[in-house]
């Protein structure tokens, strides 16, 4: 009798830690969605558009393998965000002087009031209070997440180091 006692504690409480966590990883997803929409609503701007265009601008002279390089996206994936940016008259490709199969990115006028404008990135904030926690926190917090994302068998997805839940590359906001 006891034991089925405790192996109905023990079933109710792993419920409710469940529970909890769901509802915690549900608040991670909203913050992620309200950010990216206030994103989009002020700057017209996913938010790797907006990491990359950040990247440009913090650059005197951007290629697209140094931004892909910098930010762990693929070639494809930049040359696809920056044909968005272009087509927006954020950024401009000019090709180098010196290997004219080199293309250099700079950011225009209208790019650079897009990052004045943008509200602050979740990963931004994330990354700022993450890197002041000491490191025994920031190991334990990527490891409870990566068992998560196994839990959740997502872990062989490919992902940025980006909160957002849409496409890296899609051309339009969610």
């Amino acid at each position: 009798m006891v034991k089925n006692a405790r192996l109905a504690y023990v079933s109710f409480m792993s419920s409710d830690l469940a529970i909890l966590t769901l509802r915690a990883l549900r608040r991670v997803l909203r913050a992620t969605e309200i950010g990216s929409r206030r994103l989009a609503a002020t700057t017209g701007l996913t938010p790797s558009q907006w990491l990359v265009l950040r990247e440009i601008e913090a650059r005197d002279s951007a290629t697209p393998g140094m931004i892909a390089s910098a930010l762990k996206f693929s070639q494809a994936t930049i040359t696809a965000i920056v044909d968005r940016l272009q087509e927006l008259g954020f950024v401009q490709r000019q090709r180098s002087e010196r290997d004219k199969r080199q293309f250099i990115l700079s950011s225009l006028p209208p790019g650079k009031t897009a990052l004045a404008e943008a509200p602050d990135l979740l990963q931004t904030t994330f990354t700022e209070r993450f890197a002041k926690l000491p490191q025994w926190e920031q190991a334990m917090i990527l490891a409870a997440v990566e068992r998560l994302a196994t839990l959740m068998d997502a872990q062989d997805i490919d992902a940025a180091p980006l909160l957002d839940s849409g496409l890296i590359d899609r051309s339009e906001p969610a």
